[in-house]
């Protein structure tokens, strides 16, 4: 299968994952926070870190970095939906939130990632 259809494919399973993360996360927390958006950036960011780490192992090669990469995980993350929902929070007063929105989906993001290379470092090391 080729590289194009590869992203595809993950692409394919990303969108309507993140969408159904999103109505999961969302009917479960209401309020003004965008939780659903968050959950899908931080759970791309970890499938992110362990597919890099695989990478580094030796366990995963440029399609499985264009299926889970490129394709899975750029459809499930979102950093358009982050930004206008941030940018609403902050114009609508809350910007309490929106400065939260921003260091949380920062943060928590890197240390999935982190946590994603170091666990697959740890099983395939």
């Amino acid at each position: 299968m080729t590289g194009a259809l590869l992203v595809a494919a993950g692409a394919a399973i990303g969108a309507p994952l993140r969408y159904l993360v999103d109505r999961a996360v969302g009917a479960r927390y209401s309020g003004r926070f965008p939780w659903g958006t968050f959950a899908a950036n931080v759970a791309g960011s970890l499938v992110l870190g362990m597919l890099t780490g695989a990478t580094l192992a030796g366990a995963a090669g440029p399609g499985w970095q264009a299926f889970l990469g490129t394709g899975l995980c750029g459809a499930l993350t979102t950093y358009s939906t982050f930004s206008f929902e941030t940018l609403r929070l902050a114009e609508s007063g809350a910007r309490g939130l929106a400065l939260a929105n921003v260091s949380g989906t920062v943060v928590a993001g890197l240390a999935a990632t982190y946590a994603g290379l170091g666990g697959a470092s740890a099983l395939l090391g």
